[in-house]
């Protein structure tokens, strides 16, 4: 039988209110924030309202969608510099579970939407783009989330986590 560890909104918001105050430690603030569908609109949209930072959704559902996820060229431009600034981006997401969602961003911001420039892409992880979840798992093979809150390691104990917004009856 697998482990389930359920959050209450009440946590949800105080990893929130961790997630902004790391941003402003670091003395960093996003000119967007980028939530992924479905999981990380949720938290994106409460840090958006605590720091009125407007806020953006992008749909990279690896595990429940047969279309596979949408390239947003727009977001990679603008946080490339492309003909202006770099912008800053904070991406959210409920979980890095297994880093396949964040890397397929890594990958496709810069292969399907601008010209390789590998130099300055790896400055862009990290320094101008950041991830942030609400949950680290420790196992997964991304390592560049900048702002966490809840870490596990799956490899150790298998855990189920449930978010306040899936603990919903069925229709």
């Amino acid at each position: 039988m697998i482990k389930k560890h359920y959050y209450s909104w009440q946590d949800v918001e105080k990893m929130c209110v961790s997630i902004v105050n790391q941003m402003y430690t670091d003395n960093w603030r996003p000119d967007y924030i980028i939530g992924l569908t479905r999981g990380g609109n949720v938290p994106a949209t409460i840090i958006s309202n605590m720091t009125g930072i407007r806020c953006e959704a992008l749909k990279v559902s690896l595990r429940d969608d047969e279309q596979g996820p949408e390239s947003n060229c727009w977001m990679a431009e603008d946080a490339f510099g492309y003909e202006i600034s770099p912008k800053n981006i904070l991406v959210v997401d409920d979980i890095n579970d297994t880093g396949a969602t964040f890397n397929w961003i890594k990958e496709d911001w810069p292969s399907g939407c601008l010209p390789m420039e590998v130099e300055k892409w790896e400055k862009v992880w990290g320094g101008n783009v950041r991830f942030a979840t609400l949950t680290e798992n420790l196992a997964s093979e991304f390592d560049k989330v900048s702002y966490t809150c809840h870490e596990i390691n799956k490899a150790e104990e298998d855990v189920w986590l449930v978010y306040p917004w899936e603990n919903v009856g069925e229709y």
